[in-house]
């Protein structure tokens, strides 16, 4: 008796075993992992994209799951800080071993747990914009749903050069992984293009005050300012220098110049003025004042969870994060099961998948799903539900 008894649990450790591998393939829920800077100076984009994610969940939930299983979700707080973020996806990926993880936000963090995720074979939606975070060889599972960097820095490029016919380029970045990078990524395309800014500089995000360089960006004759930073804090503190010192140079550069939270940092309003940013087609706004079908839906379904009065967060964000899952959904789907080998080749088949922030497609060789067409320009101060009117051209 005792003998069978002992087989019997033997056997009863392999199948918790077995159900703790293979993807997840006996598990009881679809585990997916959250890796979102909900506190800390980067916090705006993060607490914008969980409304999205959150909605999701429900929705897929109240509708059976995801082959038939319940979404579980793991949502881990990084406060935006890279050591954070790496002990929160050994833990998910390890510990938790969930079959999907989301993030994390901000790129700095990205740098830190994609290599990770990948070791665990864990299948990755990657939201972090920096291009270093996507490649089909070093991380085959990671699959990018926001746009890249170059596309943001090309669109806000363009602009800058062709529409506005400024030359004369002051470039400040933050201190970050995203703001270094992409500081670097600015240079690399103005150089290309035959232009060498007139003054640049790293910032620490939490500087409280940018008269400094932004003096010393006009003494250099800058006839534009081009800041590369996803801190709202730090952006409000730029044009209250520009602002104060009664300088009305534009400034275009990353889509947190948006931010509604950017308008209670601003000493006038009308600091806002002449600020312009990349965007998308699908939060701006046409000619006639609608939104694309899609993201009106969305706001429709979101507005009453925050409150059912403006939405007063970069609707992008949200809709992002609402993309995440509905992408998850679809190639579980498609693969008929979570295993991540199966993830894998059923999101290398994904083309023209219709989400609200984008449509997506991918292959067996390109792991970036947003397409140029839907990138936009828009006006800073134009702030209405989250999205905004497109920049004049």
């Amino acid at each position: 008796m005792k003998f069978r008894l002992t087989k019997l649990g033997i056997q009863l450790s392999l199948l918790a075993s077995l159900a703790a591998g293979a993807g997840g393939a006996f598990a009881q829920t679809v585990k997916i992992g959250w890796l979102s800077s909900l506190t800390g100076p980067l916090s705006s984009a993060a607490i914008a994209e969980n409304q999205g994610v959150q909605l999701a969940v429900d929705e897929i939930n109240k509708a059976g799951g995801i082959l038939g299983k319940q979404i579980e979700l793991l949502t881990r707080d990084t406060a935006g800080d890279p050591t954070k973020a790496v002990n929160f996806a050994q833990q998910l990926a390890f510990s938790d071993k969930v079959q999907f993880v989301i993030g994390p936000v901000n790129s700095g963090e990205g740098l830190a747990t994609t290599p990770i995720l990948a070791r665990a074979g864990v299948p990755n939606i990657v939201v972090g914009s920096i291009d270093e975070l996507t490649d089909a060889k070093k991380y085959p599972r990671a699959f990018r749903a926001i746009n890249t960097n170059l596309q943001w820095i090309a669109t806000a490029n363009d602009y800058a050069l062709k529409t506005l016919k400024k030359t004369k380029i002051a470039i400040i970045a933050d201190t970050s992984g995203y703001g270094t990078a992409s500081g670097k990524t600015a240079l690399e395309l103005l150089d290309k293009a035959g232009v060498k800014p007139v003054y640049q500089v790293l910032v620490d995000p939490n500087k409280t005050d940018l008269t400094d360089e932004m003096s010393k960006a006009k003494a250099a004759g800058a006839d534009i300012v081009m800041p590369w930073s996803a801190a709202t804090g730090l952006l409000g503190r730029l044009l209250n220098a520009r602002g104060d010192m009664g300088w009305n140079v534009p400034v275009v550069g990353h889509p947190a110049l948006m931010a509604a939270q950017i308008k209670k940092l601003l000493n006038k309003p009308e600091y806002w003025d002449n600020t312009f940013a990349s965007g998308y087609q699908s939060t701006t706004y046409s000619a006639d004042g609608k939104l694309p079908e899609r993201t009106q839906a969305l706001v429709d379904k979101v507005r009453p969870k925050l409150g059912g009065g403006d939405i007063d967060v970069l609707f992008w964000w949200v809709a992002m994060g609402y993309d995440t899952v509905k992408i998850i959904e679809h190639a579980a789907k498609v693969a008929g099961s979570t295993d991540p080998a199966a993830i894998q080749k059923a999101l290398e088949g994904t083309q023209d998948f219709k989400g609200v922030y984008a449509t997506y497609s991918w292959s067996a060789t390109e792991r970036n799903g947003f397409p140029d067409s839907n990138m936009a320009v828009n006006i800073a101060n134009t702030f209405k539900d989250g999205s905004f009117k497109a920049a004049p051209r």
